[in-house]
């Protein structure tokens, strides 16, 4: 066509003040659920409140259910989750779907306390009977144990509140519950909170992780966290704590997101005791299964990894163990770029655990500087895959100018893979050969065959999902 011409993409001035191209609803609404723990942001701290604006304005509301779902059952995303079920219950009325969905969001009963409790909180009574049912569906299916892990006496809305508003279907366990004769479950915090009270406390935790590590009834990511606990109290478990830690099948099935792997590494690393070696080496085994499947990338891959001040903490923590994944999995280059850019050179037979953390000690921590990627890119590339907040301003326009220079210097026409970490709404990249993909699991691996043919491969996933 001659004058009805493709628009061009809406320009916007990120939170950093750089320019940068809006995305629309459903690609920042699939950023923010994949990436937001509803925590204080370098850039912002209404991540809450901007949730809320995207999925009361939702052109489909079906689909912000489907993300909701998507990222809590497949991302293992958790109050993000929360949030959206509970908004979808007050704006969705009369649809066949609805009913199912607040079933299917719970994968713990304490999921449906905080979704009523949203609810609550932000619209108040009546509840609409497609979330009563729903989520007394949901509590119909856990059994004593997982309903007494999740009481939550004294808390603002107990489990008893809960099933005394929704009225599940009669079970046995619930029974219980309600008379009060449901026996406490023997959670690892209950046993260390007993093993506390006694006379001899240290030989009570001593005996509690011993009992739930040989019994393999501690979840996986409560020993991640308590890995330095049994190191300390319970030195004689830690080769049984170990091969629990490398249990592929406890890992696949534990939804832990691929970065816990590195505060566990933290808590471990400096301690004195000699067992702690073992962990740390069984520690970095996990990671390398827990990451490990990248899928095959053919061609040449640069990996770009935002080193600037905003990327730190959480954020720089997850791109330099994504980073370091790439490195190993595909052979890619790694170059870290924040005022300026440089290639850095990587072991790749170390683990995936040690090249994130050399990454990470690379990192400048001062501006961020796309343009500074694609003038240091010497070499032709199939795919460029940043790691990045996107919150470019060095240069203040976004680096289309600089890509285009580059391909023009190589003779390269690269996939542009934009990795969104923190899920802020906006993106440097436009063109359609870019693809802007955001998530912590290593679920998101999955999708990479399919992002170069089909730059919208993570959305047809959600679409995907059944309601």
């Amino acid at each position: 066509m001659r004058f009805n011409r493709k628009a061009a993409p809406t320009t916007v001035l990120n939170l950093a003040g750089g320019q940068a191209y809006a995305q629309d609803n459903r690609h920042e609404l699939t950023a923010l659920m994949l990436t937001s723990f509803l925590e204080e942001q370098y850039y912002r701290q209404q991540a809450l409140e901007r949730l809320f604006t995207l999925v009361e304005e939702a052109p489909d509301p079906a689909f912000a259910a489907r993300t909701a779902l998507f990222a809590r059952r497949e991302f293992g995303m958790r109050s993000v989750s929360h949030v959206a079920a509970a908004i979808l219950a007050a704006r969705v009325k009369g649809e066949q779907w609805t009913k199912g969905f607040f079933d299917r969001i719970v994968v713990r009963p304490d999921d449906a306390l905080e979704i009523m409790t949203v609810y609550l909180q932000r619209y108040g009574k009546p509840v609409p009977n497609a979330l009563k049912k729903g989520l007394g569906a949901a509590l119909a299916r856990f059994d004593g144990y997982r309903l007494a892990k999740y009481r939550a006496e004294g808390k603002e809305l107990s489990l008893v509140d809960l099933v005394n508003l929704v009225h599940p279907p009669h079970t046995e366990a619930l029974g219980e519950l309600i008379r009060g004769t449901l026996a406490p479950a023997e959670t690892w915090e209950v046993r260390l909170s007993e093993a506390g009270r006694q006379e001899d406390a240290d030989e009570a935790r001593r005996n509690a992780w011993t009992e739930m590590v040989r019994s393999g009834r501690i979840g996986y990511f409560a020993l991640l966290r308590n890995l330095r606990n049994i190191v300390e109290q319970a030195p004689e478990v830690v080769p049984e704590a170990c091969a629990l830690l490398v249990d592929e099948q406890r890992i696949r099935g534990s939804r832990v997101l691929p970065f816990r792997f590195t505060t566990a590494l933290e808590a471990v690393q400096g301690m004195s005791r000699p067992e702690a070696s073992e962990v740390l080496g069984a520690l970095h085994r996990a990671a390398d299964i827990a990451v490990g499947n990248l899928p095959a990338l053919p061609g040449k891959t640069l990996v770009a990894l935002d080193g600037s001040g905003s990327m730190m903490g959480r954020p720089i923590q997850i791109g330099a163990l994504f980073a370091a994944a790439f490195a190993r999995g595909a052979e890619a280059d790694v170059m870290i770029f924040s005022d300026e850019a440089a290639y850095v050179p990587v072991d790749r037979s170390s683990s995936v655990l040690s090249v994130a953390e050399y990454l990470r000690n690379r990192c400048p921590g001062r501006g961020t500087n796309f343009h500074a990627v694609m003038e240091t890119a010497d070499r032709a590339y199939d795919r460029i895959v940043f790691l990045s907040d996107m919150q470019g301003w060095i240069g203040y326009n976004p680096p289309t100018g600089a890509l285009a220079a580059y391909e023009r210097r190589t003779g390269a026409r690269p996939y542009i893979l934009s990795f969104d970490l923190q899920g802020y709404g906006t993106t440097q990249f436009p063109a359609d050969r870019i693809a802007c993909i955001a998530g912590f699991s290593e679920r998101i691996f999955e999708v990479l065959p399919f992002l170069e043919g089909d730059r919208d491969a993570l959305l047809r996933r959600i679409e995907a999902v059944e309601l």
